[in-house]
């Protein structure tokens, strides 16, 4: 395989795949920024490898796996850090002097199934309604929609929209920031909620297939 082939491989699973994988790793998590960013990371990941090593027999669930393998490592970094915060806490309040010791351990693997057929629709209805969230400046609905549920990059909304890259950037980064300063829950809203929240979504739906794909050298 060559690596201009591998690459079209990568992104054409990623346009199909990539709201269910973010939705699975923002289940798994509980925490949609950084479901966001490993799913990313896993794409990055097969950028380098699938060019290499050949496209996995199934893509999705490659993908997938690095996706939690990296909140893994987050989840060891974090429990880690916070050991160390717990120890010094304690030799503080004894008066002890900073031991610098090792942190304990993080704890074992959980291995439950991400992929659960049953809940990928739930998924990726609850990354409509977060990536569409109230709390959200309306731009910044779009363009997170267009990353997490439509798989775009950066550069691609960014002439879809007619705006520099940065903007849509800063615009993403803003929108997760936002959602979890708000403590945005990654969930299918209550029915009472939907009804609440529906317009928010269609607003950016019709935004997306308006402006988005009147725009001269707009997103296809």
């Amino acid at each position: 395989m060559t690596e201009s082939t591998g690459r079209e491989a990568v992104t054409a699973v990623w346009r199909i795949e990539s709201a269910r994988i973010v939705g699975a790793l923002a289940r798994y998590t509980g925490d949609f920024a950084l479901a966001e960013d490993l799913a990313q990371e896993a794409l990055a990941e097969a950028l380098v490898n699938w060019p290499r090593d050949g496209v996995p027999r199934n893509p999705a669930g490659w993908l997938l796996t690095v996706g939690r393998r990296r909140a893994i490592d987050a989840f060891r970094r974090r429990a880690a850090r916070d050991d160390r915060y717990a120890v010094l806490a304690r030799e503080l309040g004894e008066g002890g002097a900073l031991s610098g010791g090792a942190p304990a351990g993080a704890g074992g693997e959980d291995d439950d199934v991400l992929w659960d057929p049953d809940r990928i629709d739930d998924d990726v209805l609850a990354l409509m309604f977060v990536s569409c969230h109230p709390v959200l400046a309306r731009e910044a609905r779009v363009a997170l929609t267009l990353r997490v549920v439509g798989g775009l990059t950066s550069d691609e909304i960014a002439r879809g929209f007619l705006v520099p890259t940065a903007t849509v950037q800063a615009r993403i980064t803003r929108a997760k920031k936002t959602l979890g300063a708000a403590r945005v829950p990654f969930a299918v809203p209550s029915a009472a909620e939907r009804a609440e929240r529906l317009g928010s979504v269609l607003s950016v739906i019709y935004l997306i297939f308006t402006e988005g794909s009147s725009a001269s050298s707009g997103v296809s």
